[in-house]
């Protein structure tokens, strides 16, 4: 009975025209703005701001590859890591880690984000596409603002969760499996 929402994002293989379809209680679809106890909360993976390249299929998909390529190679060097009972490694996390132009354009995306979520009156803001996680209140004069990125599931194990009226970054390297008590 659970209502569901599945937001589309750069890599999901999802049609333009599946969006808006609606599945019972499965519903596909590009943004989804809810009001959780008053607040109005915008929900959307972040890849509209990209629209630059969305024209070049090609580049993005050639981006998409080498990305799963990453992975593939990730995948096989955390077995090996396993095998010699050492720690899991992020070579994706890595790569973004060591670049420069990286943490400027994660910034320039938060700077976006924020910016259009406090113009369009929204309390809170969640999100993904960039991969790093976060929860901050965002105070300014035009307004407040809490921002969410969920992160991601590969490289930081990393989730956001709305339970009792509050938003959590959940981290499982740090949380593994328990539960959100109440204060």
């Amino acid at each position: 009975g659970t209502k569901v929402y599945y937001i589309k994002g750069n890599h999901d293989d999802i049609k333009s025209s599946s969006l808006g379809l609606d599945l019972g209680n499965i519903t596909f679809c590009k943004k989804l703005i809810l009001n959780l106890n008053g607040k109005k909360t915008w929900f959307f993976h972040g890849d509209i701001f990209d629209a630059p390249f969305l024209p070049v299929n090609w580049l993005a998909k050639l981006g998409s590859t080498g990305y799963d390529i990453v992975l593939g190679l990730n995948k096989i060097a955390n077995w090996f890591l396993k095998m010699n009972k050492k720690e899991r490694f992020s070579l994706s996390g890595k790569i973004k880690q060591e670049s420069n132009n990286a943490t400027k354009q994660v910034a320039n995306f938060e700077n976006k984000v924020t910016s259009l979520a406090v113009s369009r009156d929204y309390d809170c803001v969640v999100c993904g596409h960039i991969h790093e996680p976060k929860k901050q209140m965002i105070e300014s004069p035009q307004g407040n603002l809490l921002y969410l990125n969920s992160g991601d599931w590969v490289d930081h194990m990393t989730a956001v969760e709305y339970s009792f009226k509050r938003w959590k970054l959940y981290r499982h390297k740090n949380d593994k499996l328990s539960p959100f008590f109440v204060d």
